[in-house]
């Protein structure tokens, strides 16, 4: 952060005093454009005992504008002036205004931007968590928000100590002022497809997102996506490849005949394309509604055996773990399950190469319940660290057991990117990830 000299400071300190001065309001949004400004605008800037100022560029000109904030004390007549500075289009300042203060923009050209002040956290803001890709087909795209909203539960209690059902039901979601929405900046560029459905989802125990589907993608098109939340604060980008017209690099087809499968209550992380039947027209996807029973039933049967021995153990009374319960059992066993039952599909390998099955058609040997198909596809094997957390979070009377790297794991799970990978160790689940910001995906983390 660049302070300006004294005299310098004075001169345009003088100049503002001549000039009209907008004044900011707190918790308020602005947005100006610099072909409907003077030259080097100025806004007064409220009181606070803390005030926070950011800006954001929406859109960009042959210069490039500067923002300068002072910022007066209450102890003294002297004023200290602070130019703000932009990273990625993004800037804040945050200091004392007890007596208020002003913000002078220069160079400001025909550039647009927003201006917004606060007394608390940043109103713009590059997130740190990113947004997630469930998964692509040739010209749709599953994306998810970062969460924003936890998860408001109360565990049971002996002897009333109940689980969810195996059709779980989804709770209220939050109100829709913290939805995600549209942003100057990102508006303001051009964008590709259209979206076929934007709703909130509960896909796991990180809290609520916004879960878009986009369709009218081009085939083997690399894309790049954003998440605008509040209006204000920019997520990602993250980058994507739409799959190609086939779901084997090996097999030619007119049209990708994968579809993707998402919004299951029973698998709330099931969000990526599935080796069945393309649905019925107008349906161009599958979710809780149009899944063939013949898929879905199964599951649900598995599920409700599972949790009914689960509560043959005297769950919140007796402990089996000091950091494990009967309901972090039963959510890793429902991921485990979903991502062995419904396969992933791959039509090329990432680098490192992803942990993919031998090409294959007809029946699916992992679940016989799955429709056949006479195309051929490629699937990605479930992360070995999908089974190893059922097997920590469950009690031992289970049975739970997994294949360890040393002898046959590698089959039938990707060893080596969640799961440490070692020859003998189960894997401590921290040691990697099973996709990337690039669109790399590894293996199936359910």
């Amino acid at each position: 952060m660049r302070t300006l000299p004294r005299h310098l400071w004075c001169l345009i300190h003088a100049t503002l005093a001549l000039s009209a001065q907008e004044s900011l309001t707190l918790n308020t949004l602005y947005s100006f454009s610099g072909a409907s400004l003077s030259s080097d605008p100025t806004f007064s800037l409220p009181q606070a005992q803390q005030l926070t100022v950011s800006v954001a560029i929406c859109s960009t000109g042959t210069t490039s504008p500067a923002f300068f904030v002072s910022n007066n004390t209450a102890s003294t007549s002297t004023t200290d002036t602070h130019e703000i500075p932009l990273q990625s289009g993004f800037g804040n300042w945050t200091g004392t205004a007890l007596q208020g203060g002003s913000l002078v923009v220069q160079n400001i050209g025909q550039t647009s931007f927003q201006v917004a002040t606060s007394t608390g956290a940043l109103v713009h803001e590059l997130l740190p968590a990113l947004p997630l890709l469930g998964d692509t087909t040739n010209t749709q795209a599953l994306i998810f928000s970062p969460p924003f909203s936890p998860i408001e539960s109360s565990p049971s209690t002996y002897p009333n100590y109940t689980l969810s059902p195996a059709n779980l039901s989804t709770p209220s979601p939050p109100s829709s002022s913290s939805r995600i929405l549209s942003s100057c900046g990102i508006n303001s560029t051009s964008s590709s497809g259209s979206m076929l459905s934007n709703d909130l989802w509960l896909r796991d125990n990180h809290g609520w997102r916004s879960q878009w589907l986009i369709d009218d993608l081009t085939p083997s098109t690399n894309y790049t996506a954003y998440v605008i939340q509040d209006q204000v604060k920019l997520s990602g980008p993250i980058y994507f490849t739409t799959k190609s017209r086939a779901c084997s690099p090996w097999y030619i087809m007119p049209s990708f005949p994968c579809p993707l499968v998402h919004s299951l209550p029973f698998c709330p992380s099931t969000s990526y394309a599935v080796p069945i039947p393309f649905p019925q027209p107008p349906a161009t996807f599958y979710d809780s509604s149009t899944l063939p029973q013949t898929v879905s039933d199964p599951l649900l049967e598995y599920m409700t055996n599972f949790t009914t021995m689960l509560l043959s153990f005297p769950c919140g009374r007796d402990l089996y773990s000091p950091l494990q319960t009967c309901e972090s059992c039963q959510e890793a066993y429902r991921t485990w399950l979903c991502s062995v039952s419904l396969p992933a599909i791959s039509s090329s390998p990432s680098s490192p190469m992803s942990a993919l099955t031998p090409p294959q058609s007809g029946s699916n040997a992992r679940n016989p319940f799955l429709p056949n198909v006479s195309y051929s596809y490629q699937t990605v094997l479930p992360c070995l660290e999908v089974c190893n957390a059922a097997d920590r979070a469950c009690p031992n009377f289970l049975g739970i057991k997994c294949p360890i790297p040393r002898f046959n794991a590698a089959s039938s799970y990707g060893v080596g990117f969640i799961d440490e990978g070692e020859q003998g160790v189960l894997g401590g689940g921290s040691t990697g990830v099973a996709q990337d910001r690039w669109g790399n995906v590894w293996c199936n983390p359910g």
